[in-house]
């Protein structure tokens, strides 16, 4: 379980900045803290 929260939470992130490079702000900073919020590094909101 603890890799595909990893695998979800680099996705959501690299998709965060890639959105923030195509000057969709909000959208990345939305993605990159929600990716940083489900990563076992992070709180992850499945525990």
């Amino acid at each position: 379980m603890a890799t595909l929260l990893w695998i979800i939470a680099v996705v959501l992130v690299i998709a965060g900045i890639l959105a923030i490079v195509r000057r969709q702000l909000i959208w990345g900073i939305v993605l990159i803290i929600v990716g940083l919020l489900v990563g076992p590094g992070g709180v992850s909101i499945f525990t």
